[in-house]
């Protein structure tokens, strides 16, 4: 427990995937084709308060919606990479951009295109949810489920280590 907490208090950075870990992985389909999603709104708090704390967000997914574009750039990211074939490349691409060190980042991913990615990353972390190939190389396994809070959960845990969650009101973990 002791490195995990230590491993918390490095990270600056975050990289999420979407499908699996910002949504439940369902998509519902509309007669022209369109794809709907959707987003936990405690997902979305603790996302925008991390950026207004000034960690780096990068989102990297294998799929594509201009609706999630949307949502992120609203939330304060702008780092979004969709479409991805190999999220590998994308990641060696933002930490020679950034000049961001890997152990000071945390990746959550749910799949195995995640994989090679975490491999890489300070903290791996997963959904409750996600595959077992994932399950296996995470050094945390949220309690929530992809797209039901897993996303606040690590967020919340990384900030709370390092006394930025709630600091404006007064009030201290």
């Amino acid at each position: 427990m002791a490195n995990f907490i230590k491993r918390l208090s490095k990270i600056d950075t975050f990289i999420f995937d979407v499908d699996g870990v910002m949504t439940d992985g369902i998509v519902i389909l509309s007669p022209t084709g369109e794809i709907f999603r959707t987003m936990n709104v405690k997902d979305g708090y603790a996302l925008q308060l991390a950026v207004k704390k000034g960690y780096k967000i990068f989102i990297i997914s294998g799929g594509y919606s201009e609706s999630v574009i949307t949502r992120f750039n609203k939330l304060g990211i702008n780092d979004i990479y969709l479409g991805v074939s190999n999220k590998l490349d994308v990641y060696h691409k933002i930490l020679e951009q950034h000049k961001i060190s890997p152990d000071t980042i945390l990746y959550m991913g749910d799949d195995i295109p995640d994989c090679k990615v975490m491999k890489e990353v300070g903290l791996p972390v997963c959904p409750a949810d996600a595959a077992e190939e994932i399950k296996a190389i995470s050094l945390y396994i949220s309690l929530a489920d992809g797209g039901k809070g897993c996303v606040r959960d690590i967020i919340e845990q990384v900030m709370k280590v390092q006394d930025k969650w709630f600091d404006d009101d007064g009030f201290h973990w």
